[in-house]
């Protein structure tokens, strides 16, 4: 009897599950491309499902008293993560604690006056998402100089869209939220404070959430004026 020569038979077979498991990959990839952005909660339910990044963040609103506007009212949040919190209760404990004054050890250690005074500037009435926003060229203010809006506290930000390049083409890129803060309205092209954003479109039921860059500085913005609105507080207290 001849003996049947097996390898040919066995590469054939193996070609074809290879063939047919990059089919498989294939259909994996092209569906994994499309994610749900809606989140199935109010933006105090996001934040708190997500407490590696927004612990002490959901933990501040609740301080300064907006817990039920998170809940409830629409709004666009551009939402810090918990470091730029870390780093400002961080560099105030520094500060405070060589001008004289008592340090930080929990968050409830800082008024809800001044909480609620700097969350507010994260906040927007309305629900925007990125599309919602012009475009900002940093370098090319003039012609593409995103808005200019005002927070839920009536402090004035900037808010666009910026148009990254590709391979030496301009404005062809992807496109990235970004905020600034303007510390003088009456001078309101100079000195911002510009974050941009790392995720963007995260729609809850009362609202949208924009993650800023983890490298955001400090909570608050301005750390100077964080620190000086801290200190009065703490002298009317004497």
């Amino acid at each position: 009897m001849q003996q049947i020569n097996r390898l040919p038979v066995l590469t054939v077979l193996l070609g074809i599950l290879v063939w047919m498991s990059a089919c498989k990959k294939d259909e994996y990839y092209r569906d994994s491309g499309v994610h749900d952005p809606n989140f199935k909660g109010s933006t105090m339910d996001y934040l708190d499902a997500v407490p590696f990044h927004f612990d002490s963040v959901a933990a501040v609103v609740r301080l300064a008293g907006m817990e039920e506007v998170f809940r409830e009212d629409t709004l666009t949040f551009f939402s810090p993560t918990d470091r730029s919190i870390g780093r400002l209760v961080k560099r105030l404990n520094q500060n405070l604690y060589t001008l004289g004054y008592d340090t930080i050890v929990n968050l409830e250690d800082v008024p809800a006056v001044i909480w609620s005074q700097y969350l507010q500037t994260y906040m927007f009435r309305g629900a925007n998402q990125l599309k919602d926003y012009p475009q900002i060229d940093y370098n090319l203010r003039s012609i593409y100089p995103g808005q200019g809006y005002l927070s839920w506290n009536g402090t004035a930000m900037n808010i666009g869209v910026i148009y990254n390049d590709d391979n030496g083409v301009k404005y062809v890129g992807y496109r990235q939220l970004s905020i600034a803060y303007i510390p003088n309205p009456a001078r309101p092209l100079d000195n911002w404070f510009r974050t941009d954003v790392a995720s963007s479109n995260i729609l809850t039921y009362n609202g949208a959430v924009h993650v800023l860059r983890d490298d955001h500085n400090y909570f608050g913005w301005d750390y100077s004026k964080f620190l000086a609105d801290m200190q009065v507080i703490m002298d009317s207290d004497d």
